[in-house]
């Protein structure tokens, strides 16, 4: 279930890392690897945004349709903390101190691990690396969508492993499903 509050949060997190501006290619493409480790690790994205090969690598789909939307078309909490678009493909903080909130530690430490390793690699070096991942697959100028249960298989994740993750997420989404119900 896709959380945008949680997925703006992080983003923002990220970009503090950078300085507080951050190129969008860049910034996608370490949330899609944030997801990934994630779901490898736990089963769970953090962002529980669908992914997606596009023709510069793996996407988080919704995310990058925030990305997308230009600043004052619509209130969301994605807006609420960044602005799209301060320069050419970039986007920038809106507070630079940003809440976390809705981030667990395990999730802070995910994102800083994954900016570091990729965060100053530059956007065509990080959209090269992120096209030999295993479960990209070229979408011939199209879109195409990445199962969570690909990235577990390529990723050597067992098949015991991947239904008890699979009866985990499905708890979870029914959970914050009763959540938003009940708010």
């Amino acid at each position: 279930m896709f959380d945008e509050a949680r997925t703006a949060q992080a983003a923002a997190y990220l970009v503090g890392l950078n300085g507080g501006v951050m190129n969008y290619m860049v910034l996608i493409k370490l949330l899609y690897l944030s997801d990934r480790q994630s779901l490898i690790e736990t089963g769970l994205t953090i962002t529980g945004d669908h992914m997606v090969s596009m023709p510069h690598g793996p996407v988080l789909s919704r995310t990058l349709d925030l990305i997308k939307t230009p600043d004052g078309a619509e209130r969301s909490p994605w807006h609420e903390y960044m602005l799209t678009r301060p320069g050419p493909r970039e986007v920038k903080l809106r507070d630079s101190d940003p809440e976390t909130d809705e981030l667990s530690r395990y999730h802070l430490e995910i994102l800083k691990g994954v900016y570091c390793a990729y965060g100053k690699m530059g956007k065509y070096k990080l959209r090269d690396w992120t096209h030999a991942l295993p479960e990209w697959e070229d979408p011939k100028g199209s879109s195409r969508p990445i199962e969570p249960e690909t990235i577990l298989t390529k990723a050597g994740v067992s098949k015991e492993r991947i239904a008890d993750f699979e009866r985990d997420a499905t708890r979870d989404w029914m959970l914050r499903s009763l959540e938003r119900n009940l708010a």
